[in-house]
């Protein structure tokens, strides 16, 4: 079991498979951009997502899909701070914050925020560590390659999962070293941030190397790209092969499933965690 310390808040990792719900308050993810991107429908949806069994509700004001283009500073607040701060008052259940931007991460845990999810690994923003380690946040620590606006190019690697697990369990020494406390700190191998479908799939079967690292290990597929390719399916059609994705990543050892699909995904896990014990 591993003890993650999310501000006031800590999670019991290990014991069972947690579920982080996507919550996109964007007009452009990949997905599901623009269903969620105001804030009643917003707030709708994360609340069908905590009765539906979420553990975490991860806030994401910018998308990250290939191609993406950057969202100001002062716009991604707007689209996320006011979910935030109506959930913290209607909800109990742990919020996540998915911003590579100190100045998001900082009005987030502001209005209640207890986790960071920077897929830049708290490299975009040099204020970044400074903001998370003086909240006391929960921080997600994610692999990529390049930038949204490139990372689908030409990804390359010798050996994926070496460089993708030495490079995660540099960032968290890395942290550490500077202040950080090593039990704030999550890792995220980054399925589909500058990978191929090969890349992919060969670091879902590296997972044990990724958990050796020594902190929570969050595993993000649901409905992407690689999964399309493998099964021939569109984004909308993609639910069975996400779910096989998951079974596959709790199997392995990841300890937090983040999903669009929340009640199928619960369920799924849980057979998993229970019939590989």
């Amino acid at each position: 079991m591993i003890d993650w310390i999310c501000r006031d808040r800590h999670l019991t990792v290990g014991q069972r498979p947690l579920i982080m719900g996507i919550l996109n308050v964007t007009p452009d993810s990949f997905s599901d951009g623009g269903r969620h991107a105001d804030t009643p429908a917003a707030i709708d949806h994360a609340h069908r997502m905590i009765a539906d069994g979420a553990d975490i509700i991860d806030i994401g004001g910018e998308s990250t899909r290939p191609g993406a283009a950057a969202v100001g500073i002062a716009e991604e607040i707007a689209r996320v701070v006011p979910v935030i701060t109506e959930l913290r008052t209607s909800t109990d259940t742990i919020l996540s914050v998915d911003t590579t931007k100190a100045d998001v991460a900082r009005a987030a845990l502001d209005a209640g925020a207890h986790i960071v999810n920077d897929v830049s690994a708290l490299t975009h923003d040099a204020a970044m560590a400074d903001v998370t380690r003086d909240a006391g946040a929960g921080v997600v620590l994610m692999h990529r390659q390049g930038t949204p606006r490139t990372m689908q190019q030409a990804p390359q690697y010798g050996d994926v999962s070496a460089e993708v697990n030495g490079y995660l369990a540099r960032r968290v020494e890395a942290l550490v070293q500077s202040g950080s406390p090593r039990q704030t700190l999550a890792v995220d191998p980054g399925i589909g941030f500058g990978k191929t479908v090969e890349h992919n799939v060969a670091l879902i079967q590296s997972l044990p190397d990724t958990v050796a690292i020594g902190c929570p290990v969050i595993v993000g597929l649901s409905r992407k790209s690689f999964l399309g390719k493998l099964s021939g399916r569109e984004v909308g059609d993609r639910l069975a092969a996400s779910l096989a994705g998951l079974v596959v990543s709790v199997l392995n050892g990841a300890h937090i499933m983040r999903v669009h699909d929340v009640a199928a995904s619960r369920d799924a896990a849980i057979i998993a965690a229970t019939l590989g014990a």
